[in-house]
């Protein structure tokens, strides 16, 4: 990261403390998407809930690259991030009614977000990240937050429009503005997106707390528990198993500003929104079917469970192609395995569903591995058995 483009005078290389506060703030996001979700898990319950997830983590990941850039050292900009906060806070607090009465303050939250991320960009940029600013790329962000704004006052087909609308804006932003001028610092910025995926994570062991009020606790419940826990190991470990090193260093050997930043917008913009909202939608499936984990679930818990799985794998997946972090053969065989048996299982039991995920993680990981044994000598050797790293 240089000066220049960061307007720091150092180096930054560790997420700071109110960077992971403001991290929280937009859980709380995921948190009530999740809700929303669990509460209308249907088609248009998913549709609003990716529209919004669309353009909120967008902002998100501005925000990412915003504090990449400007390390929140002085109380300026840590006021700005308390505003930019304080947005998000009003984004979460209307998403249950975003579609609803709350339109306007989802809207107007949102506006807010993004004019003190342009703000803050144009306080502490240098001339790379001015000229893109003028290049479109502050123009490009307030139609976005206009649309969305205009949207939350509007009601009926215009605010799906709009929000659809801005979100393809948004999208297409970084090809229409010179985002060389942004040099990234890739350990703090594949932190940063890392912490995130880790306490999103997390909502989904939340989710199983809300899911057991007003039942009797047995020991079926418990076992299903750790079962979604296993789960979420996996997933955890998918991600974690070596490749947020490897993303760092892929980041760090790719020379050119412009081609560098066009991986971090794919790898870590685009690639994650399906695997956010798969934490969404499995954390939503495990709400409805943890109460009664032996019994057979409604096919819309079992899309949720087995899809909200599978759309993990293909974000993920798409990261890995990205960045050429190697293969994605687990990926595609664990899909596959879920796809064939998850869904039809789940119609039987939840929790041999459940069973059914981590057996299909298992038995991917060892085919790709190349068998039990080069597992077994990583493990004797004391590194981590990371499967698909060719």
């Amino acid at each position: 990261m240089t000066a220049e483009s960061a307007g720091n005078t150092g180096q930054q290389t560790r997420v700071s403390t109110l960077e992971l506060f403001f991290d929280l703030v937009f859980v709380f996001t995921v948190t009530q998407l999740t809700e929303l979700l669990a509460d209308h898990l249907d088609v248009r319950g998913a549709v609003r809930v990716l529209l919004m997830l669309g353009v909120i983590w967008w902002m998100y990941s501005a925000y990412a690259w915003l504090t990449n850039a400007m390390a929140p050292s002085s109380p300026l900009r840590r006021v700005l991030l308390l505003v930019g906060m304080g947005g998000f806070l009003g984004v979460a607090i209307a998403v249950p009614q975003a579609f609803g009465a709350a339109g306007w303050l989802f809207g107007l939250g949102y506006f807010v977000v993004n004019a003190i991320h342009t703000g803050a960009f144009a306080l502490a940029g240098g001339d790379g990240v001015m000229r893109a600013l003028r290049g479109g790329l502050a123009w490009l962000n307030l139609l976005s937050a206009t649309l969305v704004l205009v949207g939350g006052i509007l009601t009926g087909p215009w605010r799906y429009g709009l929000w659809a609308v801005a979100f393809a804006i948004q999208a297409a932003t970084p090809y229409l503005s010179p985002i060389e001028g942004f040099t990234l610092a890739p350990a703090h910025f594949v932190e940063r997106h890392g912490l995130v995926v880790i306490v999103a994570l997390g909502e989904s062991l939340i989710a199983v707390g809300i899911g057991i009020r007003g039942y009797e606790l047995t020991l079926g419940i418990v076992f299903a528990a750790v079962l979604v826990l296993t789960v979420l190991y996996y997933l955890y470990w998918v991600y974690f198993g070596g490749d947020d090193a490897r993303a760092e260093h892929a980041l760090e050997a790719t020379a050119d500003p412009r081609r560098r930043a066009l991986h971090a917008v794919h790898a870590f913009g685009f690639a994650h929104v399906p695997m956010l909202f798969g934490i969404v939608v499995f954390a939503a499936g495990v709400k409805k079917i943890i109460g009664h984990p032996f019994d057979g679930a409604k096919l819309s818990y079992a899309l949720a469970i087995t899809g909200g799985v599978v759309l993990y794998l293909i974000g993920h997946a798409v990261f890995r192609l990205v960045l050429r972090l190697g293969s994605i053969r687990h990926a595609v065989l664990a899909t596959v395995l879920i796809l064939a048996l998850g869904l039809p299982l789940g119609l039987l039991s939840a929790a041999a569903m459940l069973g059914l995920i981590i057996a299909a993680f298992v038995v991917s990981w060892f085919i790709d591995a190349g068998g039990i044994r080069p597992v077994l000598r990583a493990w004797r050797a004391g590194d981590t058995p990371v499967m698909h790293s060719s």
